[in-house]
Order: structure tokens, then sequence, then C-alpha cells
């Protein structure tokens, strides 16, 4: 279920009485946010006010944070997200949730409950330049998924060989909002957004020779980019693209469903 479920299914608990206000009070006592231990305070109002709950950077934690994390946020979350993850730590953290699951790629870890399917309308298409964006590429990919989005993938499409972007432009023309990954010089969302007709989210990538400057010159082109309707995030930012992209489908259904 997830947070708002949870506090209405509490509320008719009390109501039919089958949960006393003393029983309620306890179980509200962290609702907005939950210490854990003395390094942590999770925030469980987040996805009553922006849709999206918590997710657990995993880098700097070690295993045992990660894993303590973990446990708080299921108790009320369908989906419990973790970034970053290298594979020794999801090793130890599958050791104390042996049901957590791996993306490698992505470096991303979750608790996801089965046959989960897209609850969002609309769909998010992924573009990725080259072999090496990849996993900040299926970063974006993954959370967009576990986020409840349809995505469809569209790898190794980089300038440098332009025809294979063009044989694929049913990829571009389907999709609601775009996510592009590059690194280099970070030209490949500029061409896309001058052949969309939706929103262009561009990631740069920290993937170059020495000029790139770790992610800094796509960074810039991407800003400078002469196409209209781009959007920038981040260098390597996979994550924050995706929850920008699935925010631009939310708002569209909202406003669909008040008009």
């Amino acid at each position: 279920m997830t947070q708002p479920e949870v506090l209405r299914t509490l509320l008719q608990a009390v109501a039919q009485g089958q949960v006393s206000p003393d029983q309620a009070l306890d179980q509200l006592k962290h609702f907005d946010y939950e210490p854990i231990d003395d390094f942590a305070k999770i925030d469980h109002h987040r996805s009553l006010r922006t849709g999206f709950p918590e997710v657990i950077w995993g880098q700097d934690k070690t295993p045992e944070q990660i894993s303590q994390i973990f446990q708080a946020l299921r108790q009320r979350n369908p989906v419990v997200m973790a970034t970053r993850i290298t594979p020794s730590v999801y090793a130890q953290l599958r050791y104390r949730i042996p049901e957590v699951q791996y993306y490698e790629l992505a470096r991303i870890c979750a608790i996801v409950p089965p046959n989960l399917q897209p609850r969002h309308p609309g769909t998010i298409g992924l573009l990725s330049a080259g072999t090496a964006d990849l996993p900040v590429a299926e970063e974006a990919a993954v959370t967009a998924e576990l986020s409840g989005f349809q995505v469809q993938r569209l790898w190794d499409v980089g300038v440098a060989g332009i025809h294979r972007l063009l044989s694929n432009r049913q990829v571009i023309e389907s999709a609601d909002v775009l996510i592009v990954v590059a690194g280099m010089e970070g030209a490949l969302p500029s061409v896309v957004a001058g052949l969309a007709n939706c929103p262009v989210i561009a990631v740069p990538t920290s993937i170059g020779y020495g000029a790139s400057f770790s992610g800094l010159a796509p960074l810039l082109a991407m800003l400078n980019s002469c196409a209209a309707g781009v959007g920038v995030v981040n260098i390597d930012n996979g994550f924050g693209a995706a929850v920008l992209a699935g925010q631009i489908l939310r708002t569209a259904q909202r406003l669909q469903a008040s008009g």
C-alpha cells in the first residue's frame, strides 16, 4: 500500500472500532518521520507531499545502515529502493534481507512486490548516446519502472552514427517524456529535442576524454542547447531525471483529471 492508503486504512479501522485511538496514536507517532538509531530520520511523509517515497542513497552508507533503513521503509511502502549499491554491498544486504533484488548495471537494490506493473499513464523514452553511458541510463530506467512508469529503451544511438538514431524515430515519436543520456560533448539531447514533440530531460555523464572534465563539458553543452524544450539535471544523475520525468507525467495526469 502507498502512504495515503496506509493512513486511510488506519482511520477506517479507528472509525469501525477495530483499532483504539491510543493504538492509532502509537502508529502515528512516527508517521511523519522515524528515527533510525542515531544516523537517520526516515521521511514517511514524502510520498504524501511529492508522490514519491524516500529512496536510499546507498553510497557512503554501511550495509548495516542501509538494511535498517530498508526495514523501516518496507513497512509503509510497496517498493523500497537504494541507489549506488556496489556488488559487495549487495551481497551483504542480501544476507540480511534475502528478498532484496539487485539491478547490477543500474547499481540499484530494491524490494519489489511480485508482478509489478506500470500504474501511471504515459511512456518515458530513454536514450543513451553510448554503451559507456548505460549505468546512468539504466539508473534512470529502473528508477522509472520501480516508480510505476512505462519505459522504452533505445541504447547506443549517439551522434557519431546519427543514422542509428534516425532509423529508430518511432521511439522518439511515441514517448510522452524523453530522457537522453550522453557524455563526451553531450550533443545527443539537442538533436533529439529537434525531433521530439515532448519534454526532453538531458543527463550529462562523466564519460569522455580529459577535456570533457568529468562531465562538465556535456553539462555546459546541454545547458547551451539551441533546441527548445530541453531541461538538464546534474552529471550522472539518472535517478533525478527519472523522478522529474515521472513528475511531468503525473502533472499531466492530474490536469487531465481536473479538466
